[in-house]
């Protein structure tokens, strides 16, 4: 096994599933790297640190999204609906939606030279349950989603949370990747009028990076 299978099996993926879904994620990397200096996608050129800090850290989620979906007892009649804001690099979006091809997923990112890069990656993957929206989160219009997915590497405050929240669904869950327990403590009070109290954290586990602190942050808006 190299590192990327390697880690897909810490995580829970049994060898059916990493065998449909490796050829894919390899080919995904390598777009990565290819691009990786002309589109400023992700701050490494080593294909070992994006296999850990990027693709298994957005699939880190992986079995938590699939007890949410089954939880909220959608079907394959009824499929989720994912947003991933700003989206950038793909990440976590496109890991997830080649592993989730079940699902849908919509890749928002404000950068067109980024989209460019996201449309060529969904073309040469092939993957038809993602689309690319090239606009700015507080500018979008159309349908809520089911879930909002994003890699929060800034605090959460006020005016990230309203423009979060209105892209969901009535109920619709936000799924933030967060660091240290203590920070989003602290960032969740200040936002705590529009979450509420109702909000969870849960640790999540990288494979090879022990040292790193990462949780997932769960959170809806306040029923009114």
């Amino acid at each position: 096994m190299n590192i990327l299978e390697n880690g897909l099996s810490c995580l829970g993926f049994d060898e059916k599933k990493r065998k449909a879904v490796l050829p894919q994620l390899e080919a995904y990397v390598s777009e990565l790297l290819l691009f990786n200096k002309v589109y400023d996608l992700v701050g490494t050129n080593s294909r070992d640190e994006i296999y850990t800090r990027h693709i298994l850290d957005s699939l880190a989620s992986f079995s938590t999204i699939q007890a949410l979906v089954e939880e909220r007892g959608f079907s394959e009649k009824i499929k989720p609906s994912f947003v991933d804001i700003g989206s950038g690099a793909g990440l976590p979006g496109i890991p997830l939606a080649i592993c989730f091809p079940e699902f849908s997923f919509s890749l928002l990112e404000r950068m067109s030279r980024r989209c460019a890069f996201l449309e060529n990656v969904l073309s040469i993957l092939q993957l038809e349950n993602a689309q690319v929206l090239n606009t700015e989160a507080e500018k979008y219009i159309g349908e809520g989603f089911d879930f909002a997915v994003f890699r929060a590497f800034r605090p959460l405050d006020i005016k990230m949370t309203e423009t979060i929240l209105s892209l969901l669904k009535p109920e619709g869950l936000a799924l933030a990747y967060k660091g240290k327990k203590d920070k989003i403590e602290s960032e969740m009070k200040e936002i705590q009028a529009l979450v509420g109290e109702d909000w969870k954290l849960k640790e999540i586990a990288l494979p090879f990076l022990d040292s790193l602190e990462r949780h997932l942050v769960i959170f809806k808006a306040v029923s009114n």
